[in-house]
């Protein structure tokens, strides 16, 4: 119990001097290491890291650091300029920092990329907040025809007897009407789901099956909603950003969210069945499992999570 205790102090004491340390060298050590780097190379730290580090979530990263943490107010509101504000934003950059562009050409371009890849992140999940906000409307022709699509593309030699039936339940709705279950991610979690049918569509049916295995099945489409839900925090949390920064060059669009939400989708399926939970009471602790799982692949700098289809199964 008493060494319980010691080691609890002395996590607090860890914990205590790690934050005095970053303070100390956010307010102070950091600015007379950046002056002498400079003074040393010729250099500012932007250039530095753009010629360091190779393209993608470290020097996209890190340049992102560089920006938040400038006294500069140019600098810091580079991170939510328009794109197509981009190039005078960079051109301002390089005037403030007084950057001989002659003797290093390429680096108007990284920068440029660079930003072009930090405020897409930011105005993707503009969208994807929209979309989730988006409530599902049976009124609404486009609501419905995604949805009819959704059974067509799952159950292709089923038809549906009618708009509200039991049939739902056959692809994991809860119920005899579908909407209901959109309610926490609106017409995202819908998205998602006709997204993975139509790009992976054999991939997507044999997801739909091991759904239904007799002893580790669980339910298709809320289990998916769920998964949406996950892809949409992992996503406001900030989790993505090196996953998207290392996937996709320039600008993110909402594709590559759908694209991320498919390897989730995939994953979490075969997730399951080898783990082989005793039943489905225990998905929110296998869920959580995956989640952790995940969260740990996206720390480290050069991850891209792709599906990647098996074809054993």
């Amino acid at each position: 119990m008493r060494g319980e205790r010691n080691r609890f102090r002395g996590n607090r004491l860890l914990k205590m001097f790690g934050y005095i340390w970053q303070c100390f060298y956010s307010s102070c050590l950091r600015f007379w290491m950046k002056w002498l780097l400079r003074l040393v190379t010729g250099t500012c730290e932007l250039q530095r890291i753009c010629a360091q580090c190779k393209a993608g979530a470290l020097r996209t990263s890190q340049i992102e650091y560089s920006l938040k943490s400038s006294k500069s107010k140019v600098l810091r509101s580079a991170l939510s300029v328009k794109e197509e504000d981009l190039e005078d934003r960079v051109a301002q950059i390089i005037r403030e920092k007084r950057i001989k562009v002659q003797k290093d050409p390429r680096f108007k371009m990284n920068l440029q990329q660079c930003l072009l890849q930090i405020t897409g992140y930011s105005e993707l999940f503009e969208t994807v907040e929209e979309l989730r906000k988006e409530v599902f409307d049976s009124e609404n022709e486009e609501h419905e025809r995604m949805l009819l699509k959704l059974w067509d593309l799952l159950m292709p030699t089923v038809k549906l007897e009618s708009r509200i039936t039991k049939q739902w339940c056959r692809i994991g709705f809860q119920g005899d009407d579908p909407k209901t279950d959109f309610r926490g991610m609106g017409m995202l979690g819908l998205t998602n789901l006709v997204f993975f049918s139509e790009k992976y569509t054999d991939a997507s049916r044999k997801v739909l099956s091991h759904s239904n295995h007799p002893k580790l099945g669980y339910s298709y489409a809320i289990v998916g909603i769920n998964l949406t839900e996950m892809a949409y925090s992992l996503m406001n949390s900030g989790a993505l950003k090196s996953h998207f920064y290392n996937t996709v060059s320039g600008k993110p669009q909402m594709q590559h969210f759908h694209q991320f939400y498919c390897y989730l989708a995939y994953e979490f399926d075969k997730f399951w069945l080898e783990e082989e939970p005793e039943s489905i009471m225990e998905f929110n602790r296998y869920r959580e499992k995956f989640h952790d799982k995940v969260k740990e692949q996206l720390q480290a700098p050069g991850v891209t999570l792709s599906l990647t289809l098996d074809p054993r199964k």
